[in-house]
């Protein structure tokens, strides 16, 4: 839905009722992605696109129904891969897309979940698919606002909380829930659409262990990079998990390129040449998490040299040394689920401990 936002907050700001086909689901061979969208706007005007051109003529019908109702609808389209040619879904894939109308009255959040996502800011669009709440109510996730309802106050808190889990992996696709919020039931079905591209992981030292950890990187949802000044050992081929793999000096590396609050830095290279220059550029930009690999003796040393280089005890605090929770780990898989797990439990306010051993709630709704 991105690329046709310019055209929908036209028609917004206009005040003019639009109908909003979006892909929730898809299966096997299907022409695009969930999120994938096509409205349907005054004069018969369309904008955007859900397979490519193959339903696009039943779409803009239930487009222009739905605005004329003002009731969401939700349509499957897919068949066989024998059959899929002669009825024009040539993929032979299944798609399912919701439709919705957009008004002033029934989304009062597009407007800023739409100006949001121009700017960059991360927002999840939550909407309802099926089941007893509201066909095609939205509730708009920002990280510290909420917007709108999805009919019952419980689904709306857990439904926060999973839309604020989604957008911080930039994370697109269906939850499902009890018509209160209930977990683990599913009579509710709710799109979560994240408007964030992936975070990054930036892991420093092209070595075993940074295969794994960008292994893990890549299946946690983040955009994985590899940096090593070495390039006998910087190949995509030894990290076929990592998006790019770099051929620099870390330091040098890092402060060319950009990083925000939810930024993963994982240096692995426990070599003073890199990591001391590299954690002092490390500690003095925005990230989440930067840890670094290296036994007690190391991270001594390691902190004595930062100390000399000027960095402050605030700055230091920030650092994860060594890296990762205690699992006993010792293989290079074994060491990258402690740092995914430290990573993951710093993002939560997690305490790392076994479930068993604590009491309470096990997950906590975020902030309204």
């Amino acid at each position: 839905m991105r690329e046709i936002l310019p055209v929908l907050e036209r028609w917004y700001a206009a005040r003019v009722p639009f109908g909003l086909a979006t892909v929730v689901s898809v299966s096997r061979s299907a022409p695009r992605d969930p999120g994938a969208a096509m409205a349907v706007g005054p004069d018969d005007e369309v904008a955007g696109s859900v397979s490519g051109g193959c339903v696009e003529g039943a779409v803009f019908e239930l487009a222009q129904e739905v605005v004329a109702s003002g009731e969401a609808r939700l349509a499957t389209f897919g068949y066989s891969d024998e059959d899929a040619f002669a009825v024009g879904l040539t993929c032979g894939g299944e798609i399912t897309v919701l439709v919705r109308p957009v008004t002033h009255e029934s989304d009062p959040a597009f407007g800023a979940v739409a100006a949001s996502v121009a700017s960059g800011e991360p927002v999840t669009l939550a909407t309802v698919v099926d089941g007893p709440a509201p066909r095609g109510a939205t509730l708009a996730v920002w990280p510290h606002t909420v917007v709108g309802s999805l009919g019952a106050p419980g689904l709306d808190v857990a439904v926060t909380a999973d839309a604020r889990g989604e957008l911080a992996l930039g994370a697109t696709g269906t939850r499902h829930y009890g018509a209160n919020g209930e977990r683990r039931e599913d009579a509710v079905t709710v799109f979560l659409h994240s408007f964030a591209p992936p975070p990054r992981m930036l892991v420093f030292g092209a070595i075993d262990y940074a295969a794994a950890v960008a292994r893990i990187g890549a299946f946690l949802g983040y955009r994985v990079t590899v940096c090593d000044a070495r390039p006998v050992f910087a190949t995509p081929k030894r990290f076929p998990d990592a998006v790019e793999v770099v051929v620099d000096w870390p330091h040098r590396y890092l402060h060319g390129t950009d990083t925000d609050e939810r930024t993963v830095i994982c240096v692995l290279t426990h070599d003073p040449k890199f990591d001391v220059p590299l954690l002092e550029e490390a500690l003095r930009r925005p990230a989440a998490y930067i840890g670094a690999m290296g036994s007690r003796r190391t991270h001594d040393d390691r902190l004595a040299r930062l100390v000399e280089a000027g960095l402050t005890d605030a700055e230091l605090s920030r650092l994860r040394s060594p890296v990762g929770l205690d699992l006993g780990a010792r293989t290079p898989e074994e060491v990258a689920v402690s740092v995914a797990a430290e990573i993951v439990a710093l993002r939560w306010g997690g305490t790392g401990q076994p479930l068993t051993a604590t009491a309470g709630a096990i997950h906590t709704a975020g902030t309204a």
